[in-house]
């Protein structure tokens, strides 16, 4: 019981330190503001996301984990699309409503499979790591590495954020900003 209270924690202090992280570095490099002043925006964002999450009931009480053969096709998704969108020249909106279209229909292969029916998802959260600029993600590699986060993040928050729109982009971003900014630290 601790051990998954301490994955909870673990994972919506990831998502609010990553927005946090996006944040600082968006401030800092197109703002010329004080560190003082962006430091004290920062903190007031912190406040409030902190307060969602005490007072807002986003989150399931039991504690489930998606399994491993299923967000294995999180990279998939993820490299499927970036080849499609920066190979084939047809953009990334074209490569992921692709991929999106095509792997709704998987399901109906067999429609007694519960595994086909659980791929739509990570295949699709896929889709947006895959969606990134060539300037943000510059290879094949970062977008595996990308996807390999994203299917982490995918696996130990499935309970989490539920019933709120947009947790497959957030998973995305998540993924996304992480790569850059080892990038940006390795570099």
């Amino acid at each position: 019981m601790k051990r998954h209270k301490a994955i909870r924690f673990f994972m919506i202090m990831m998502v609010m330190l990553l927005q946090l992280l996006f944040l600082a570095w968006i401030i800092k490099e197109k703002y010329e503001i004080s560190n003082f002043i962006a430091l004290v925006g920062i903190i007031s964002i912190s406040l409030l996301l902190l307060f969602g999450y005490r007072y807002l009931d986003l989150h399931h009480e039991d504690y489930e984990y998606e399994k491993l053969i299923v967000v294995i096709w999180v990279p998939i998704g993820a490299v499927l699309c970036y080849l499609i969108s920066i190979h084939l020249k047809l953009g990334p909106v074209i490569a992921a409503g692709f991929i999106g279209t095509a792997v709704s229909y998987l399901p109906t292969i067999n429609s007694k499979s519960n595994y086909l029916k659980q791929l739509p998802v990570p295949i699709y959260c896929g889709t947006f790591v895959g969606m990134s600029s060539v300037f943000v993600i510059p290879s094949l590699g970062y977008v595996i590495s990308a996807g390999i986060f994203a299917a982490l993040f995918l696996m130990l928050s499935k309970n989490l954020f539920l019933g709120i729109g947009g947790k497959l982009g957030t998973i995305a971003f998540a993924s996304v900003v992480f790569i850059t900014f080892l990038n940006w630290m390795v570099a």
